[in-house]
C-alpha cells in the first residue's frame, strides 16, 4: 500500500508494505461504583451536559470508571503482559475507602473530543494513594514502563469538542472496595473484566485473582 508524502511528493510504501496493525483491546487497570452510584453519576452526566450545552453522548452506566494506570492499546492483547499485571493485583494490600467527587470541567489541553469530567479535592486521596500503591506493584512484576507518573483522579462522564469551564456540584461519593484489571474491545464500547482483587487491606499476595 503507498501514500502520499507532505507537499505532493511521490507515493512512498508504508513500512514493510504493510499499514500498522490496528489496536483492538486496550488494557487498563480501574475502579467501578457500585450500580446504585453508576447510575445517578449517568443521570448527573445528562443534567451536566444540558446545563453545559454540551452535545456529546454520556457514556453507559456500566462504563463509568477511574482508571488507575493504562497498559496501552493492543492488536492482540499479550498474554504475558496480562499475566503480571494480574501479579501487580494480587500484591494489592490497601483498605477499602470512600472516594468524592465534587467538580466537573473539560480536560481543555485535549483538542477536538474533549474528556468532560467529575474531579475531586481532598475526596479523592483515597485514589491517589491507591494509584500510587498499584504502581509500586506494576513496577516490581515488570510493568514500570506502563505505570502513570502523573495522576489526575476523574470520572469521564462524555466526550465533546466544546470546553466546559470548572464548577463546583454537589458531592457524591462511594465505597472503593475493589480494584478492576479490564480489557476494553475498542469501537464496541465493551468491557470484559480479566482480573478483580478486593481491597482487603492484609495484602493479597497468597490470594489468587477472580477472573
Amino acid at each position: 500500500m503507498t501514500r502520499s508524502e507532505p507537499g505532493g511528493g511521490p507515493p512512498q510504501m508504508s513500512l514493510g508494505g504493510f499499514e500498522p496493525p490496528v489496536a483492538n483491546d486496550r488494557l487498563f487497570f480501574a475502579v467501578f461504583p457500585d450500580a446504585d452510584t453508576a447510575s445517578r453519576l449517568a443521570a448527573l452526566g445528562s443534567t451536566l451536559r444540558h446545563g453545559h450545552g454540551l452535545r456529546g453522548k454520556v457514556l453507559a452506566a456500566d462504563r463509568l470508571h477511574v482508571t488507575l494506570h493504562h497498559l496501552g492499546d493492543h492488536a492482540v492483547l499479550p498474554p504475558a503482559l496480562v499475566e503480571a499485571a494480574r501479579k501487580a493485583g494480587d500484591r494489592l494490600g490497601s483498605r477499602p475507602f470512600e472516594v468524592t467527587f465534587d467538580s466537573a470541567s473539560s480536560f481543555a489541553s485535549r483538542r477536538g473530543s474533549r474528556p468532560f469530567v467529575l474531579r475531586g479535592s481532598t475526596g479523592v486521596d483515597g485514589i491517589v494513594d491507591l494509584q500510587r500503591e498499584l504502581g509500586q506493584h506494576m513496577a516490581a512484576t515488570g510493568l514500570g514502563r506502563h505505570v502513570e507518573a502523573s495522576f489526575t483522579p476523574h470520572v469521564t462522564l462524555l466526550y465533546d469538542d466544546a470546553t466546559a469551564l470548572h464548577a463546583a456540584i454537589d458531592p457524591i461519593s462511594w465505597r472503593v472496595d475493589e480494584v478492576v484489571l479490564v480489557r476494553s474491545l475498542l469501537g464496541r464500547h465493551e468491557h470484559e473484566r480479566l482480573g478483580s482483587w478486593p481491597l482487603a487491606g492484609q495484602g493479597n499476595s497468597d490470594t489468587p485473582h477472580r477472573g
